[in-house]
């Protein structure tokens, strides 16, 4: 299997190309429509010389047409989210294929950059004006509901009012090239056929080809003790490192059964670098990095263990109420020792490294899920960089993949964050001083013609 692309070699530069065309060989009766939509689409020369002389047809995959069936495209083009691959099969047919790839827009021109950018929201009004540069986006219940559809200020008027309408209405905007993570209502359902169903649903409604399930990690939360989330304070009664081990690796497993029915799986709610290599196993297109948390309840940890050491008697009772709201502690453990808690808050900024350089950005996850991805077994598991806020999150998320280190793993990485906080980072001071003078001199010149 080869990809076909357009690359910039040598003979290119000096204004030869080696488009699939130049193959000279017939399409396939009754493809030659499909066909032509790639006649342009360069190879490279090696493979090309390879071909020649042994390629008499050319035609297409069952699955290049049912895209093309999915997503109508005008004649001559491929519709963005996928690459153009080829293989060379029995009695020199060379078959063109359309494989589901975000890197990739339209033609199976590569994006701009290899790094793919994501939005994470569920907002229609703040997607259309990113829609053209996204090549995912990702939404949970809580963003859906909370954030959108019950927010009078977002939904304005009430226009939409179930989850499938604005669903649909973002499939819409974002169109082919944009894969969509749907997180489903009850991963505790203990019915696997009315899970099924629901993402059968999605899949029904964003195609085959852009939904991805999202599945969460689900640590000691089960069926029996999630309504303790629900009500009352709303604590949970195991601590998040006590689980059964069922409850813990219910998200794993089911994030396997959905695969074996076809649905790509974006696996949430990873926090610790600790939790990947596992994750891993469940064989997921998509894993996670939450940056946020980790960074500000590192830096609480490390002012409270200053302050009870010089001198602060409240630091400690401080940090375990700290902790018991921030779900390190379970509902229970209200009264937990506080050299107990001193001795966790230390234990946690040594992991995360955040005393010293590797760490004290609060991207040690960051780094470490790269490595742990780069080691596996799974080339087409891409990393997401979610949950960030604030003015240092991006601009140190982007030195981290911008280090030589991570060089090879940026193909592999999308960056999701709201699309009001990427914006942010789209100026700077000197763009408002620019346009100043810009706008100043092109005002004078009006004036004065």
């Amino acid at each position: 299997m080869s990809t076909v692309n357009y690359p910039a070699n040598d003979l290119r530069r000096a204004g030869v190309s080696f488009p699939l065309s130049a193959l000279g060989a017939d399409a396939v009766t009754g493809q030659e429509e499909a066909v032509a939509r790639v006649a342009d689409a360069y190879i490279d020369f090696p493979y090309f010389a390879f071909l020649q002389p042994l390629v008499r047809y050319v035609g297409v995959t069952p699955r290049f047409l049912d895209v093309l069936r999915t997503f109508p495209t005008p004649a001559g083009h491929t519709p963005p989210g996928f690459r153009l691959a080829t293989e060379l099969k029995a009695g020199g047919l060379l078959e063109v294929d359309l494989v589901r790839d975000i890197s990739y827009g339209a033609d199976g021109l590569r994006r701009p950059t290899t790094l793919v950018f994501s939005a994470d929201t569920a907002n229609p009004y703040e997607v259309a004006p990113i829609a053209p540069l996204l090549g995912n986006l990702t939404c949970n219940p809580g963003i859906v509901y909370d954030l959108f559809i019950n927010n009078p200020k977002a939904n304005v008027g009430h226009k939409f009012e179930t989850r499938e309408e604005v669903m649909a209405e973002l499939g819409r905007i974002l169109g082919p090239g944009c894969d969509i993570s749907v997180e489903l209502n009850n991963p505790f359902d203990a019915d696997f056929g009315r899970i099924l169903e629901e993402a059968e649903a999605f899949r029904e409604m964003l195609t085959e080809y852009r939904v991805v399930i999202k599945v969460p990690h689900t640590g000691p939360v089960n069926a029996a003790n999630v309504g303790q989330l629900l009500a009352g304070d709303k604590r949970l009664a195991v601590r998040y490192d006590e689980p059964a081990t069922a409850d813990a690796l219910r998200g794993h497993n089911l994030a396997l059964r959905l695969r074996d029915h076809g649905f790509r799986i974006n696996f949430t709610l990873m926090f610790e670098p600790w939790q990947t290599a596992l994750a891993l196993q469940a064989k997921p297109a998509f894993i996670n990095s939450f940056v946020r948390h980790r960074a500000k309840h590192s830096a609480e940890f490390r002012r409270r263990i200053d302050a009870h050491e010089a001198g602060d008697g409240q630091a400690l009772t401080q940090l375990r109420d700290y902790m018991l709201a921030n779900d390190y502690l379970a509902a229970g453990e209200a009264d937990r020792p506080l050299a107990d808690c001193l001795k966790l808050a230390r234990d946690f900024v040594a992991y995360r490294h955040f005393d010293d350089p590797f760490g004290a950005d609060g991207l040690d996850g960051l780094r470490r899920n790269l490595r742990w991805l780069r080691q596996s077994n799974l080339p087409d598991t891409r990393l997401i960089v979610c949950s960030m806020e604030g003015e240092y999150n991006y601009p140190d998320i982007d030195n981290v993949l911008s280090d030589p280190e991570f060089a090879d793993m940026i193909g592999r990485v999308v960056l999701t964050a709201e699309p009001g906080y990427l914006a942010r980072f789209t100026s700077s001071p000197q763009v408002v001083s620019y346009q100043r003078r810009f706008m100043n001199a092109a005002a004078t010149a009006a004036v004065t013609s």
